[in-house]
């Protein structure tokens, strides 16, 4: 979240902020809200004081009489005090509501826009594949292998329920293990599998909560299911205070994935392109309170995921997120979109975002400075590969007219083989 200091010192900012990623906040009212705190806990702390004077007093006064005009006067104090602390926690309740919903300030460099269709494109690679045939999507070329069965899937898991098999399985784990490699040979990323199934507090420090509880799934003990490793990943430092000369720490977490795709039930309804559960390889990475280091390394990882994109030999291009298209906390965010040759169009596969101390914040997630100040750190987030979803990409553009699929060469060390037939 934003230091309230910050708020009230940059109201139009922030609201320029609000506006510009289509969040509704009201900011007047959070600082009319503030104001009123800062009040309450100022005459609760004097009254507390003057309940603390009143004991000492009780316990040096010889005089009973006095000694019981004290006890009287304390216990009344005491009802006061009882009752301004019920007050203050009802307005606390607002101050954390509003204060959660408060956006980060995007980047200067984000365009204006409502959605995904207002995201600019700044770069592509690749070469768009013709094809001397018509190409089949993913669905079809799959089935006709036997290596997915979106039927059975559906029977035991319901819309959108899907089973991989055989070389489809094979693929999948050999994507992890590929991913693996090069992000050590990268450097610097060390290896992780992270819980998926989470107490509230991460949901909240990462600002999936309150924003996207819709998103989410809920289980009967107050737990959530995360739909990144990044969640966890986050939640693994929160309340601690980190050496700056480990920095940057880099995570590459692994974990199972869950989305309730909420508001998207007529959205790819078929495929492997929105699933409820999936798996997913995260980089976290968490570096020092700079803008230009985070900056820097915000166009690291999402070079790493460019090289993984570039391994597997699949056509991409990558784009500036608009405003609208920005979650609350994020500054900026890069999205890579690889070439569906069914539909012809770039489809997402990798997200990257970079925070500030937004989430840390939340989290309190700190470290000491060289002179000793205690500085909330920044983090960043990015895909380094989501499955099934990229399967589409690797299968639909590496197909052959009579239906076979040739396994990249990336891959191929992994697979033990070089054609799926």
């Amino acid at each position: 979240m934003l230091d309230i200091k910050f708020i009230r010192e940059n109201k139009d900012i922030v609201k320029a902020a609000a506006l510009k990623k289509h969040i509704e906040i009201d900011i007047d009212r959070l600082i009319e809200v503030d104001d009123d705190r800062r009040k309450r806990i100022a005459s609760f702390e004097k009254k507390k004081a003057e309940q603390n004077a009143v004991s000492e007093q009780i316990v040096r006064i010889k005089d009973q009489s006095e000694q019981d005009n004290l006890i009287t006067k304390m216990r009344m104090l005491k009802d006061v005090i009882a009752g301004d602390e019920a007050e203050l926690k009802e307005v606390m309740k607002e101050w954390q509501y509003l204060m959660v919903r408060v956006p980060n300030i995007p980047d200067m460099s984000v365009p204006e826009g409502e959605s995904d269709a207002d995201n600019q494109e700044i770069r592509k690679w690749g070469e768009i594949k013709e094809f001397g045939f018509e190409p089949k999507n993913h669905m079809e070329l799959m089935q006709n292998l036997s290596i997915v069965d979106f039927e059975r899937g559906t029977k035991i898991a319901g819309f959108r329920g899907h089973v991989l098999k055989g070389d489809a399985v094979r693929l999948q784990f050999a994507l992890f293990q590929f991913v693996q490699d090069k992000l050590q040979e990268i450097g610097g990323f060390t290896p992780a599998i992270i819980p998926s199934l989470l107490k509230k507090e991460p949901f909240i420090g990462t600002c999936f909560l309150p924003q996207s509880e819709e998103d989410l799934y809920k289980t009967q003990d107050e737990n959530y299911l995360a739909g990144t490793g990044e969640v966890g990943m986050m939640g693994y430092f929160m309340d601690e205070v980190l050496d700056k000369k480990d920095f940057p720490i880099k995570f590459l977490a692994f974990s199972p994935c869950f989305r309730r795709e909420a508001g998207s039930h007529g959205k790819d309804a078929k495929g492997l392109m929105r699933v409820h559960e999936f798996f997913k390889l995260e980089q976290v990475v968490l570096c020092e309170a700079s803008h230009e280091e985070s900056v820097k390394i915000h166009e690291e990882i999402t070079e790493n995921s460019e090289k993984i994109m570039q391994a597997l030999n699949i056509p991409y291009r990558v784009v500036v997120n608009s405003g609208g298209d920005l979650g609350l906390g994020q500054v900026k965010k890069y999205d890579i979109e690889g070439w569906v040759p069914s539909e012809k169009k770039y489809r997402e596969t990798h997200s990257s975002s970079y925070f500030h101390d937004f989430q840390t914040r939340r989290l309190n997630i700190k470290y000491k400075d060289e002179n000793g100040k205690l500085k909330f750190a920044h983090s960043l987030n990015n895909t380094a590969i989501a499955t099934p979803r990229v399967l589409i990409h690797i299968i639909e553009n590496n197909q052959n007219e009579d239906g076979s699929i040739n396994v990249p060469e990336a891959l191929q060390k992994y697979m033990g083989k070089d054609i799926i037939k």
